[in-house]
């Protein structure tokens, strides 16, 4: 596939799972994505798009997710897409959907 499809395909991913809507199939695509599996294939889009992921803890508080530009040295100033949230579903999503946005 393309990069250009893949990147469709990505895109529209992270569009639907940010959709808020009672919708039976729009509920089991939010729920996937919103599992380990989930991650890692946003993640393994991601690294297509040419993006290293980093993903921290912090404790109780919540999830980090960092997008870098693979190959170049990851500081918090080349990073291209960041997003703190409460699960690393979440965090990993709106970090890859600020990436793609600034793209």
């Amino acid at each position: 596939m393309p990069d250009g499809s893949r990147r469709a395909l990505l895109v529209a991913a992270l569009g639907f799972f940010s959709v808020r809507a009672p919708d039976p199939t729009l509920e089991i695509l939010q729920s996937w994505l919103s599992s380990w599996p989930g991650v890692g294939l946003v993640a393994a889009g991601m690294a297509r798009q040419g993006y290293d992921l980093s993903l921290t803890r912090y404790a109780d508080l919540g999830w980090r997710a960092t997008f870098y530009v693979s190959g170049r040295e990851h500081s918090p100033t080349g990073a291209t897409g960041s997003a703190f949230e409460t699960t690393p579903f979440r965090a990993v999503h709106a970090a890859a959907w600020e990436t793609l946005a600034r793209a």
